[in-house]
């Protein structure tokens, strides 16, 4: 709260004691409420106002007595999640004793007794 708490000693007081929020601060904490996934609450609690203040704020910009800064150039970027991608192909085990780790072109042959942790090594090393 550090950082919001020095923002907030820039803001003017009125001879009550009360702060003076800018239009253009207004404006822009009204911003960060239309933000996907940010709530009125957190936005006020991060500007230690009260959360009604800022609904206030919210419908005076609704009325078009606020005016919001232009959000344009602030796109946020969508999130994919892809499947992860397959691992090497299944090791086989030969009927000679002996362990074939294939991954495309590349084949490593071990010793059927090799650890499976040091299969697994060699597995990941061979991914690409």
């Amino acid at each position: 709260m550090g950082a919001t708490s020095e923002f907030q000693a820039m803001v003017p007081r009125r001879g009550d004691g009360k702060r003076n929020w800018p239009p253009e601060l207004k404006a822009r904490i009204v911003a960060e409420t239309l933000i996907e996934g940010e709530t009125v609450n957190a936005v006020a609690k991060r500007y230690e106002l009260i959360p009604s203040t800022v609904s206030d704020w919210r419908r005076m910009a609704r009325q078009g007595k606020l005016v919001l800064p232009n959000l344009e150039g602030m796109d946020f970027v969508p999130v994919e999640i892809e499947d992860p991608a397959p691992v090497a192909q299944p090791l086989s085990v030969t009927s000679s004793g002996t362990l074939d780790v294939i991954k495309g072109d590349v084949a490593v042959r071990l010793d059927a007794a090799t650890p499976a942790a040091r299969v697994a090594e060699i597995a990941r090393a061979l991914a690409p």
